[in-house]
């Protein structure tokens, strides 16, 4: 084995790893990408479903989100006016009439077994405040519409202060600590749109957005695998080519060299 050969050994293993990673993360992404996709299929058919019965508060502890989520069902209970908090939203793809900043609409729903389920009855313009209060006359109501798990909050979202009442995510645990919320569901109801479309809270704002970039994410894995293969390759074929340049140069120079002697 020649010495160029030789020293093209520890690249290629370098390379050969390097590449075997970037591809396996490719594949990874594209069992992600099909996860995804099914997931996104199952959320989009509990969606559109008709209303089935909400699980009752003995199975609360085993739900699991990945289950339930956007799943349309019916409850009914009394609302509690006395324990409602508003969480901040700006809601600038509306489907209803209202938009732009405003809050949305908590309020426990208290179940006939006495355990209570957050009910977000929905959306009321920063100017209309005022009416956060509407909806809660009369006795016993059904509500329809879909399970959500507990919101989180990233690094971007103002601290929540409910000491104040001032509230940025709809965290049902926190919720349910601070307005003192005993058997609170481990999850809350995004309510339907209602028959009168004037009517507040707005309901039927739920967003059915599901972030999905892996399929780019895999692709940028094999694209950067290609490129290294690629630089390698060319790489190699240059050490190949010109692996003999530096004998060239020597000779020249000893050429001369020779030539000032022999003078």
């Amino acid at each position: 084995m020649n010495e160029r050969v030789r020293g093209l050994i520890a690249p290629t293993v370098a390379t050969v790893v390097c590449a075997a990673s970037l591809i396996s993360l490719g594949v990874w992404q594209l069992h992600r990408l099909a996860w995804k996709e099914a997931l996104i299929a199952a959320a989009e058919s509990r969606a559109h479903a008709a209303p089935v019965e909400a699980p009752p508060e003995s199975e609360w502890p085993r739900l699991d989100p990945v289950d339930y989520e956007y799943k349309r069902v019916r409850l009914s209970g009394v609302f509690d006016g006395s324990r409602q908090v508003t969480v901040f939203r700006g809601l600038f793809e509306p489907r209803g009439r209202y938009g732009g900043p405003g809050y949305l609409v908590m309020t426990p729903l208290r179940l006939a077994n006495g355990a209570t389920v957050l009910v977000d009855r929905g959306f009321v313009p920063e100017a209309r405040k005022a009416a956060v209060g509407d909806g809660l006359e009369g006795g016993e109501t059904t509500v329809v519409g879909l399970m959500r798990a507990s919101e989180t909050r990233n690094a971007f979202t103002p601290s929540d202060d409910p000491a104040s009442g001032q509230w940025f995510t709809r965290d049902v645990g926190a919720i349910a600590r601070a307005e003192g919320l005993t058997r609170a569901a481990p999850f809350f109801i995004d309510a339907d749109a209602g028959a009168d479309p004037a009517a507040l809270p707005e309901g039927g704002e739920t967003i059915l957005a599901f972030p999905n970039n892996h399929l780019s994410y895999a692709l940028t894995w094999f694209g950067m695998a290609a490129a290294l293969i690629g630089v390698f390759a060319a790489f190699a074929a240059s050490r190949l080519r010109g692996g003999g340049s530096e004998e060239k140069v020597h000779s020249a120079v000893g050429d001369g060299d020779g030539g000032r002697h022999r003078d």
